[in-house]
């Protein structure tokens, strides 16, 4: 199967949740509840455990990053949360009701854009929308509207081979929205672009998620990405992946991480998150 094609395909999945088991907060947009995810092994003998007692629960309008070594089960849960398959014990709630398909309030968006070569930059955009059946001219309004939003005014009628890594990223970014999701999964969403162009997405995206009440859970190995896009990190241990440690941003500028870089309590933040992971600064280029 082709990724266009496995795209539309997640798309058109059907919302499918049922009641959670136990009460539920409704203060949390999505809750991993004790959620452990075990695979076989290649070799067929045997399984693996990705993720292990995993508890993380995100409030409404609540941005927080998912930091860990590689392979320790980050995708696993945004998998999980957006219902790509089921926790091997416990359960994912998304606002109350229990996880057992593709949601349609769950967005998902990942390091490659996986435009459609074929459809224009607004048809790209409207792809989740008309899947939905909105009618032609409501899709069209708003895929022009967060376009602009966006700042890819104009380039509409273009097509991704046309554009910039970066102009797609945020053509990618506004087809997430425009199915107007409470809850977004973004997995290393801006790592292939160059750091200019990064830092000025990550400024984008945390204006509109602002802007918009917006949940987001982002898996990111930028450390200071992490810091300056969240309220607060969930550090991860390495594989089998539980969680070690959970840190408060206690910054002010969440909307505007660009100036948020810029505070002296970055660093400490940054460093703190070093020594947890065990790295030095010759590791983070």
């Amino acid at each position: 199967m082709s990724q266009a094609n496995s795209l539309e395909r997640r798309a058109d999945a059907a919302s499918i949740t049922t009641p959670a088991s136990g009460p539920a907060s409704l203060h949390y947009a999505i809750d991993f509840r004790n959620v452990t995810r075990r695979f076989p092994e290649r070799n067929g003998k045997g399984e693996m455990t990705a993720v292990k007692d995993v508890s993380l629960s995100i409030r409404k309008g609540e941005v927080v990053s998912l930091i860990g070594p590689s392979g320790c089960g980050k995708s696993t849960l945004l998998n999980m949360g957006a219902g790509l398959y089921a926790p091997s014990e416990g359960e994912v709630i998304v606002e109350g009701k229990r996880v057992t398909g593709p949601s349609a309030n769950v967005a998902f968006m990942l390091q490659k854009d996986l435009l459609m070569p074929w459809r224009s930059i607004r048809e790209n955009v409207e792809i989740g929308m008309q899947i939905r059946k909105v009618p032609k001219s409501e899709r069209e309004q708003r895929a022009l509207a967060l376009l602009e939003r966006c700042h890819l005014k104009g380039f509409g009628n273009h097509y991704p081979h046309q554009l910039s890594g970066g102009m797609r990223q945020r053509a990618a970014l506004a087809r997430t929205l425009a199915i107007d999701p409470h809850v977004l999964l973004m997995d290393e969403p801006f790592s292939a672009l160059d750091a200019q162009t990064k830092m000025v997405l990550q400024q984008d995206l945390a204006r509109m998620l602002a802007d918009q009440g917006k949940t987001a859970l982002l898996i990111t190995h930028d450390l200071a990405e992490a810091i300056a896009l969240s309220d607060r990190v969930f550090v991860m241990s390495e594989r089998p992946g539980t969680i070690i440690e959970i840190i408060d941003v206690d910054l002010p500028l969440r909307d505007n991480p660009l100036e948020r870089r810029t505070l002296p309590k970055m660093n400490e933040y940054i460093s703190h998150l070093m020594s947890l992971l065990k790295v030095g600064r010759e590791d983070l280029h």
